[in-house]
Order: structure tokens, then C-alpha cells, then sequence
């Protein structure tokens, strides 16, 4: 489905997406109110939402959007979703899957069209219905995995968190369950370009009701805090007298990621060993996976996302396939997971 109030950029992206023999455009609408009441209608599996609509605009809509059509897909097309815009970050906390920005008029060919296909390609279709109808194309059965082991009883030291595609709605839903009492500092990666990480800090300041601040070198680790990896770098730590620091690390990883979530795994691995934690949630590709064996090896905790509740269950799914996670579960459950942990350790 598209939903965009320019007829001119609706008829142009059905005609991309026409062309193409993966995807069917089933519905078009003018506003968010028609697309809602076409969700009663059709079954779809992605919806194209533009953000500046006249009514109710694409961010005040897209959670009814989600709701309504029971695991869609939701990409933003719109020329409020620019590099570091505070409406991306937004719609992607609310559950988008991705965001693309959309060009003036006459710009619709070449590398938009291209672009377009690859990011519907990669965020794939509907999620199981959770109400229990057969979805248009149905996921791959997550794979079997080992048994679920116990939580461990010793204290967190440090709580690792690596993202991808999906991964600011994750960390809502995680957030929304962790308790405001845990006090071990928490770490994060998510893959995004620099321009957005004063936005991503922010909106974690916010979700999470803790201060969040994007790392920098020297930077000690304090109680409860949350720091987050910068765009240009990857988030390792050194230990210097009694002190545990931040070390931004730009040797190029394993993954071809920037940031990457390996290195700080590594690091946590390194300098916490079995008091460390390590949580992966939805993300295409397989960063995170070499440093969760790190964290497994130092007898750490490895975590991972469900596929039901990923928007791309590569980074989770390769650490589940692997035999790394303790647990598979939905990113609340995760967190609920963790408060079971007795209180933080001395991480000094």
C-alpha cells in the first residue's frame, strides 16, 4: 500500500514497484484516514507512508497503521525523512522499519528507484498476525534451537545492546520493561549514520528514562548510564587504574560495519568477562556474532531477539543458529531476563 497525498508521487511508485515481479501494489490512498479504512479491506504485507499529509500526518498515524494491519511493514517515504531529521528518528521509535527520503518531483527514476527496491527487498514482508490470520507470505520457521538456560544469579557489571534495521522500536520495547533501578551502565550500537546520533541519544534519553550520551574517548562509565556508540566509530572500552573508560575504536571490522557491534561485545568480554551481558536484537547481517562468542567464551550471558518480533532476523537469528544465546525471546522478555539478575556489580 502507498500512502502519500502527492497523486504524483503514488503514480510514479507504482509504476517502480509495478515493474518489478516481487511486489504487487494493492492499494493506493490520498490520507491517512483512507488508508485506514483500506486496511479493513486488503491484506498487505508493506506500506509506503509519507510523513507531511494534510489531516493526520504519517507519525500520528503509523502506530493505528501497525495495529490495523497486523504486522505490515512500514517504510517512510518523505522529504521529512533527510540524514540526522528528528521525524526519522521518531518514526522509527514508533516502529518503522526504515526510512528513505523522497526526492522532489521529477527525481523519481535512476538511484531513488533503485534504492527503493533494495530497502523493500531487505525489510520483507508481514510479521505473523498475531490475532492468528494466515499472512500473505509467511515467514520461514525460526530455526530449532537450543533449550532456553536459566538466568544466571550473579550481579550485571555491564549490559551490552547491538541493533540494526528495527532496532529503535526494539530497544522502546525493551526499555518499557527494564527496571528504572538497574544500575549498571549500558551500551549501545545501533547502526546509523553519525548526523543521527545527538537525535538517537535523545530520543533514548527519553525512552528509557535515563541519561544517554553518545561515547566519546576518556569518557568513564558511570551507574545507570547509557552510552552510545558514535557514528563514525566503534564503542570499545580500556581499563586505566580503577577506572574503566571509553575507547572509540575506527579499525576496520570483521562485519564491514560503522559502527560495529563486535568490538564492543569484545570489549565488555574482555573487561567484565562473566558479569557481562550481551543483548542482539533485529538487524540484517550477521554483526554481533563474533563478538558474542567473546562474551560465551568469557562466560558471559548472550541474549537475542525472536524472529516473530525482528524486522530482520539476521544479526539474532545468526547468534540463535550458533548456539550463543541463553535465551530467544521478545526484546521485553529480554529485559525482564535481565531485572531477574541480582542488581549491578561493583563495575569499577
Amino acid at each position: 500500500m502507498i500512502v502519500d497525498d502527492s497523486i504524483v508521487a503514488r503514480t510514479v511508485i507504482s509504476r517502480i514497484l509495478e515493474g518489478h515481479e516481487a511486489f504487487d501494489v494493492v492499494a493506493t490512498a490520498g490520507h491517512a484516514g483512507e488508508a485506514l479504512a483500506l486496511l479493513d479491506q486488503v491484506r498487505v504485507d508493506i506500506i509506503l507512508l509519507d510523513v507531511e499529509m494534510p489531516g493526520m500526518d504519517g507519525l500520528t498515524a503509523l502506530p493505528d497503521l501497525l495495529a490495523r494491519s497486523h504486522g505490515a511493514r512500514v517504510l517512510i517515504v518523505s522529504s521529512a525523512a533527510a540524514d540526522g531529521a528528528a521525524a526519522t528518528i521518531r518514526a522509527l521509535t514508533l516502529g518503522a522499519a526504515d526510512t528513505l527520503l523522497k526526492p522532489g518531483a521529477g527525481n523519481f527514476a535512476g538511484r531513488f528507484a533503485a534504492t527503493l527496491i533494495e530497502r523493500l527487498l531487505r525489510i520483507g514482508h508481514a510479521r505473523p498476525d498475531p490475532f492468528g490470520a494466515v499472512p500473505a507470505m509467511a515467514e520461514p520457521a525460526e530455526p530449532r534451537i537450543a533449550a532456553e538456560t536459566a538466568p544466571g544469579n550473579a550481579p550485571i557489571a555491564c549490559l551490552a545492546i547491538g541493533a540494526s534495521t528495527g532496532g529503535l522500536h526494539a530497544l522502546a520495547d525493551f526499555f518499557q520493561e527494564l527496571p528504572a533501578d538497574f544500575s549498571a551502565p549500558i551500551l549501545i550500537t545501533q547502526h546509523l549514520p553519525p548526523v543521527f546520533m545527538p537525535y538517537f541519544a535523545s530520543q533514548l534519553t527519553e525512552m528509557a528514562g535515563r541519561r544517554a550520551q553518545v561515547a566519546r574517548d576518556g569518557m568513564k562509565l558511570r551507574s545507570g548510564e547509557l552510552l552510545v556508540a558514535p557514528g563514525d566509530g566503534h564503542l570499545g572500552l580500556v581499563r586505566i587504574g580503577s577506572n574503566v573508560q571509553v575507547w572509540i575504536d575506527r579499525n576496520p571490522a570483521p562485519s564491514g560495519c560503522l559502527p560495529s557491534v563486535d568490538p564492543m561485545f569484545a570489549a565488555i568480554a574482555a573487561i567484565y568477562g562473566s558479569a557481562a551481558v550481551a543483548v542482539v536484537l533485529t538487524g540484517m547481517g550477521r554483526d554481533g556474532l563474533i563478538g558474542a562468542h567473546n562474551v560465551a567464551s568469557a562466560g558471559g550471558e548472550v541474549l537475542a531477539q525472536d524472529s516473530r518480533t525482528s524486522v530482520v532476523w539476521g544479526m539474532p537469528g545468526a547468534v540463535a543458529r550458533a548456539g550463543l544465546a541463553a535465551a530467544v525471546l521478545p526484546p521485553a522478555a529480554i529485559a525482564r531476563r535481565v531485572a531477574q539478575r541480582s542488581g549491578a556489580a561493583r563495575w569499577n
